[in-house]
């Protein structure tokens, strides 16, 4: 099966990848840096090499060179914040709805529309597969970043959902568009700034990635034996 996968954050820092083949393609809206091994592709949509912040990331290229490759069905993994005390760091978690205030097209030129969904079709396989559990039926709520939410932002988002992060909403609008199925599943690396009187900073949110890399390694072996 032919599957495109999406990560960021969470694999950063992974050797799990090293021995795929790099490529810089080009789309109609502009290069993307992908990593490709038989039937599979790998974007990190922060870019493989200089950091991209999550507001100016290309998503309509990265999104289009998933059709461009023919891909059958996108896996994406974010890091994200929980806004619930029961979903605790190291919690992995699909979201099959979000929140986004700020929608992304491929349409500048006409009007669309369409009822945006996440279809999870791999999802269910890959719970089967993997051996830590991965909680199902999650409201992803996106904000533009880069800077994390205020506390305020945080009190109001809370009752809305169930994670906050700043970017799967726009691929999988964008998926819905190109009639993709997209496959959400998000690594809770903290609790989000000022929930419950937490405070986050940088430093402690990339040292908490760090402390769940090898699980999200673990999460991305399952998922290529599955897949092939």
């Amino acid at each position: 099966m032919r599957v495109g996968f999406i990560s960021g954050t969470s694999i950063a820092r992974s050797t799990l990848f090293d021995d795929w083949t790099p490529e810089r393609v080009e789309t109609r809206y502009g290069p993307v840096s992908v990593k490709a091994r038989d039937d599979h592709y790998l974007i990190n949509r922060h870019g493989f090499e200089v950091p991209v912040p999550p507001h100016s990331i290309n998503y309509r290229a990265n999104l289009q060179l998933m059709e461009d490759l023919g891909v059958e069905a996108i896996v994406s993994l974010q890091s994200v914040g929980s806004l619930k005390r029961d979903l605790p760091p190291g919690t992995i978690v699909s979201c099959d709805d979000y929140v986004s205030f700020a929608p992304i097209t491929f349409s500048d030129d006409r009007a669309t529309a369409f009822a945006p969904n996440v279809p999870n079709n791999l999802v269910p396989r890959i719970i089967d597969a993997f051996d830590h559990e991965i909680l199902t039926g999650k409201v992803y709520i996106q904000t533009r970043g880069p800077r994390f939410e205020t506390k305020a932002e945080v009190r109001i988002l809370e009752p809305w959902g169930d994670v906050v992060g700043m970017t799967m909403a726009h691929e999988a609008d964008l998926a819905n568009e190109l009639g993709i199925p997209y496959n959400s599943l998000c690594m809770i690396d903290n609790y989000a700034h000022g929930f419950e009187g937490e405070t986050l900073s940088e430093e402690a949110f990339h040292r908490l990635v760090a402390v769940n890399l090898e699980k999200v390694q673990t999460l991305f072996r399952c998922m290529l034996m599955l897949l092939a």
